[in-house]
Order: structure tokens, then sequence, then C-alpha cells
């Protein structure tokens, strides 16, 4: 009897739930193994992995399209001179030559004066324009402004105007037949010779500072409206002044987006095209053809001379590459510094 008990008293302990097998006193089943975790197959992985390629596709086509196609072109249509016979009866011909239209652009005095007038035009306009732009973001955003929309839309209007229509606008105020300012100025004796050939070219900077300083002013203020409020907070509560604030807190904070407009004013200052050429009609001859690179490499397009416009289209990019990569540099190390 005491033998039966036991072997009943196994049986239901072994029937108990969580119970292993083992407590019933035989040998359960052996636990299954755990699968290990297979890798991927090598197509699936890699379906996976251009899957973010596809969303991207339209942008590099557009970009290999509309970028880097017209680049080649460009650097490949440069390498090739363009010969016609002494009496123009035949057609011309392209002979390859790889520095034969870079040794002729360096010789150019025309090319190398619109390189020097544009550097000069970006050393003076592009800082008095980011000034101006800084200047207006802060304005707008100090606590004591009133009618911040208001502002903020007017100093972004001549923005929105295009830049051609802004030119004729300007070319009416600097005519001197119906300007507007010089009859302001003349009861005081003064009168501004704006298309003279030693004050056109700060004509034209005029212009591109009204339009351009609005579109910086609202990256700058973009970038102002990051800046925590406690800080500024703190910092008032410290007893600085609104001066001391946009000094020390403001200006640093928005290092990067004038760094970010400097060298897209920088890149903009190369393309100078739209201004001086809507000018030049009523220029008095102040307003050359070759006045800047780009109306130098169309004067190049007007004559047939491809080869060379591309040639002068290559040398400015190559330039403009280089000034932003050592503005870039200098800028960086100047904050790695502070």
């Amino acid at each position: 009897m005491n033998e039966s008990v036991i072997d009943a008293a196994g049986t239901i302990a072994a029937a108990r739930p969580g119970r292993p097998a083992a407590d019933a006193g035989g040998p359960g089943p052996a636990p299954a193994s755990v699968p290990a975790s297979t890798p991927a197959p090598a197509p699936a992985y890699r379906a996976r992995r251009l899957r973010p390629l596809l969303f991207c596709a339209p942008f590099l086509v557009l970009f290999a399209a509309m970028y880097v196609a017209p680049i080649g072109y460009a650097a490949v249509g440069s390498l090739f001179t363009v010969h016609r016979s002494g009496l123009g009866l035949t057609a011309p011909t392209r002979v390859f030559d790889p520095l034969g239209n870079y040794s002729r652009a360096f010789g150019d005095h025309a090319f190398l004066s619109s390189l020097g007038r544009v550097a000069l035009f970006g050393l003076v306009q592009v800082p008095v324009m980011l000034g101006v732009a800084l200047a207006l973001a802060l304005l707008i955003d100090s606590r004591s402004a009133r009618g911040k929309s208001f502002f903020r839309l007017s100093s972004f209007l001549p923005y929105a105007i295009p830049g051609v229509s802004a030119a004729l606008v300007w070319s009416f105020m600097y005519s001197a037949q119906s300007s507007p300012i010089n009859r302001l100025l003349h009861p005081i004796g003064v009168s501004i010779p704006f298309f003279h050939s030693e004050v056109v070219l700060w004509s034209v900077a005029n212009i591109v500072t009204w339009s351009w300083a609005g579109y910086n002013m609202i990256i700058i203020y973009a970038a102002l409206q990051s800046i925590p409020a406690e800080v500024l907070e703190a910092a008032r509560m410290d007893g600085a002044s609104a001066p001391r604030i946009a000094w020390s807190i403001k200006i640093p904070a928005v290092r990067g987006a004038l760094v970010l407009t400097a060298v897209f004013s920088v890149i903009g200052s190369a393309q100078l095209y739209n201004e001086p050429t809507v000018l030049q009609p009523v220029s008095d001859g102040s307003v050359s053809s070759t006045f800047t690179p780009i109306m130098s490499a169309q004067s190049a397009v007007a004559a047939g001379n491809y080869p060379y416009a591309a040639a002068q289209s290559v040398l400015l990019a190559l330039l403009v590459g280089v000034v932003s990569f050592v503005f870039f540099k200098l800028t960086h190390r100047g904050e790695e510094q502070a």
C-alpha cells in the first residue's frame, strides 16, 4: 500500500503545471534548442540598402542633367580652339588645344579686369549687405519691436521683385534726366553721377544690396529664433543691456547663418549679370560688354567662340570654388579657436 501511495503522489506531481518532468522521477524530454538567427539573404539585404537611393533618384537625375552634365560639357569644350580661315569663306574648325583658351584668358585684359571688378565688388558689397541684414534682423528680433510681421514683409519684399525689373526701376532712379534722387538733392547743390565710370560699380552694388538684404535678413532672423528664451532672460536678469545681449549672445549664436549667407553672397557676386546688363544701354558706355566675367563669356558666345566662353566659365567656377573653400576653412578655424 505504501508503494502505491508513493507512485500516485509521483504521478500527481508530474501532472502539475510548470513542473519539469525530471521531478517526476524520470528523465524528461530534452529542451528544444533555440534556433540561431540566420543572416538575411544577400539579395534582400542589398534591396534594403538600395531602397533609400530610389527616393533620391529624382534629385540625382536632375542634378546630373542640370549641373554635372553642363559643367562636364563646358570643361571638355574648353579644350578646343576655333580656327577660321583668313577670308572667312569656309566654316570654322575646332582644333584640340588643351591650353589655348586658358592661356588666351590669362592674357585677356578685358576678362582679367572683369575678375578684378567683381572681386572689388564682393569685398565691399558683401560685408555691407550682410551688415544691413544683420542689423535688420536684430532690430526685428528686439524685445521692444512692434509690427514685426510688417517689417519682416517689407524688408523681404525687394527680393520678391525680379532682378531685371529692379534694375529697370533703378535705371530710372539713376537717369540724369529723370532721377528723383538728384532732384531731391538739387536744392543743396549736390548731384550724384550714377553712371560715371568710377561710380557705376557702386550703383550696381546698391541695387544688389537693396534686392538681397531682406533675403539674408530672413535667414539670420530664423537663426535668432533658435536661441533659447531662458538664455536671454538670464542675461537680462544679470543686468545685460540690449546692445550687450546682441553683441555677446545673439551675434555669436547666428555665426553659422552669417557664414552661410556670406558664401551665398560671394557666389552671387561672381554671377553678377542681370543688373549691369540692364544698365548697359543707359550707362553712356561706362558698363561695357565685358563688365563682369559672365558678361565677358556671353560676349564670346555672341561672337561664336563657344570654347573660349567655356574656358572663361571654367576659370570663374574654379576661382569661386577656391574662394569658398578658403573662406570655410578660415571660419572653421575661427570656431575651433573660439
